[in-house]
């Protein structure tokens, strides 16, 4: 698995030299780390950001991303990736791993996210409750069930039910 940190510190000024900089660990050619880094940069969108440093939240994910992929990482863990992103850097950055992904063919991405609408870029998903899994299938047999589970709860709250019950262990006599 390789290093994936939600808004990492470049180390280095442009997006062309993160994305080698975790090519150093390998036996490489010059020409072999110049095809890598092509190749990654492309399937995140930032080639022609290659000469620059990334400006944006979302730019400096989608380094990140291409980065591992360059390194050839089998698995990405990819915890809150669009946290803090504005609406624009969220749909680009996950863009950017679906075009990662299939470019490559050969990495899984493992993703850990509070938002429902990063379900419809999944091939699959596991759904959990205090860290259990309660359902694993398809992204839209999830997406019913937490709908669900959220029509349920809003009934609930309207019923006053939830109200009810915080103040019954709450007594504010």
């Amino acid at each position: 698995m390789g290093p994936f940190l939600p808004f990492k510190t470049l180390v280095v000024p442009t997006v062309e030299a993160d994305v080698a900089f975790g090519l150093g660990k390998f036996n490489l050619t010059s020409d072999e780390v110049k095809s890598r880094v092509s190749k990654a940069a492309n399937a995140v969108s930032m080639s022609k950001y290659l000469q620059v440093s990334p400006d944006s939240g979302g730019q400096k994910q989608r380094v990140a991303i291409a980065g591992a992929s360059a390194e050839a990482c089998k698995v990405l863990l990819l915890d809150e990736l669009t946290t803090f992103l504005d609406e624009r850097d969220q749909v680009g950055v996950i863009k950017a791993v679906r075009r990662s992904l299939d470019s490559s063919g050969e990495v899984t991405a493992l993703w850990v996210t509070h938002r429902l609408e990063e379900l419809e870029y999944a091939d699959g998903a596991v759904y959990m409750e205090n860290g259990r899994a309660v359902m694993h299938g398809d992204a839209a047999s999830i997406t019913d069930l937490i709908k669900t589970k959220q029509t349920a709860y809003i009934k609930e709250i309207n019923s006053g039910l939830v109200v009810r019950e915080y103040f019954s262990v709450y007594n504010f006599h």
